[in-house]
């Protein structure tokens, strides 16, 4: 039988473990099975998780009250997502106890990315967009513009995204700039066909992730994340269209 302190130190443990997952995109199906094992590899008795997008209830048939955190911010860091994934995995193997998994899984909420890492991640959606676009149109000729308008597009989602913590504004504002620079290409005779670039340049902010998510957790009948996860996926849809029908109505 666990003491009461050190049956609050695993609630508290899981409460963590889930709030990395969904934090870094993790589908529900996952977090709902670590937590289980977690819970199981730390003795909880009865443990029982109610888990949705925005928040996270634990509780056991041993403690009279129940715990909760709230989750305020999403993004795709599946690097903190396979970590929590290995402590799970540790913990399960006995390689470290209770302490030790809590321990590092406050480590891992500590991490933040290096600075070079917006120049790294806006220079491979730079490399995504060109080869997309040559995929689905076959243009060639004006990949490099694609190339140009993705990079400058994706490292203004995160620059925005960092300073003002709104996605859709930052989904907006990048899917304008792309636009812009596809027309003025087009334009200045650079390039050829708008539409190639623009279709290039945004399919490094389209929604893949939590789109996949959505089906996933419908799937596995979780009702209330999946469909939150679906007008979430729609409402970037939306800021991307929405920015790319105002460029090409006045151009």
């Amino acid at each position: 039988m666990l003491t009461k302190r050190r049956q609050a130190l695993a609630l508290k443990m899981c409460l963590l473990a889930g709030r990395l997952l969904i934090e870094n995109g993790s589908n529900m199906e996952r977090v709902n099975d670590t937590l289980s094992r977690m819970a199981k590899n730390a003795g909880l008795q009865g443990f029982q998780a109610f888990t949705t997008v925005t928040g996270i209830v634990v509780g056991t048939i041993n403690e009279p009250h129940a715990q909760v955190i709230t989750i305020r911010h999403r993004k795709n860091n599946l690097s903190k997502i396979a970590d929590v994934n290995e402590v799970s995995r540790e913990l399960a193997r006995r390689k470290i106890d209770v302490p030790q998994a809590f321990a590092k899984l406050k480590k891992i909420d500590r991490q933040t990315s290096p600075k070079w890492q917006n120049w790294y991640e806006s220079f491979a959606a730079a490399i995504l967009s060109g080869a997309l676009m040559i995929v689905f149109t076959g243009n060639i000729a004006d990949s490099w513009a694609g190339f140009i308008a993705g990079g400058i597009g994706y490292g203004t989602f995160s620059y925005l995204l960092r300073k003002f913590k709104i996605q859709y504004l930052g989904e907006f504002c990048s899917s304008l700039i792309i636009g812009i620079l596809a027309v003025l290409f087009v334009k200045f005779r650079l390039a050829n066909n708008i539409n190639d670039i623009i279709i290039g340049a945004v399919m490094p902010l389209v929604p893949g992730v939590p789109l996949t998510n959505a089906a996933r957790d419908l799937v596995s009948g979780n009702l209330i994340s999946g469909p939150t996860r679906g007008i979430e996926a729609i409402l970037t849809a939306v800021s991307i269209g929405s920015a790319i029908v105002i460029v090409l109505h006045f151009n």
